[in-house]
């Protein structure tokens, strides 16, 4: 079976007209796409290292501040375990050192 001219040449412009649609709707999603927040921090350095500073400095503080309450949790925990030998006796110096060092100043350092 072959086709004649005609139709070829039908199905050919049908082809292209859905190719140009496409073209149409890919340029228009890449516009989106370049107008979108993230891509325009990326296209300034400037941009970029300060949103990089700030991240590092937001990730710093976050690192701090859960290290810092994990281990205060952990530690009260583990002091109320006064019953395991080990542990208490080691918590119970801790906690001793921890209310000179912050009850009575002058006894610091003796």
């Amino acid at each position: 079976m072959t086709q004649t001219p005609d139709t070829s040449d039908q199905n050919n412009q049908s082809d292209q007209k859905e190719a140009t649609a496409a073209i149409q709707q890919l340029t228009l999603e890449v516009k989106k796409l370049n107008s979108h927040k993230f891509i325009t921090v990326q296209n300034s350095m400037y941009r970029l290292i300060l949103m990089q500073f700030a991240r590092g400095l937001a990730f710093g503080l976050g690192s701090i501040l859960g290290a810092s309450l994990l281990v205060s949790i952990l530690t009260w925990w583990l002091s109320q375990f006064e019953f395991l030998p080990i542990i208490g006796d080691w918590m119970a110096m801790l906690a001793s050192e921890f209310e000179r060092a912050t009850g009575n100043g002058s006894n610091v350092n003796q």
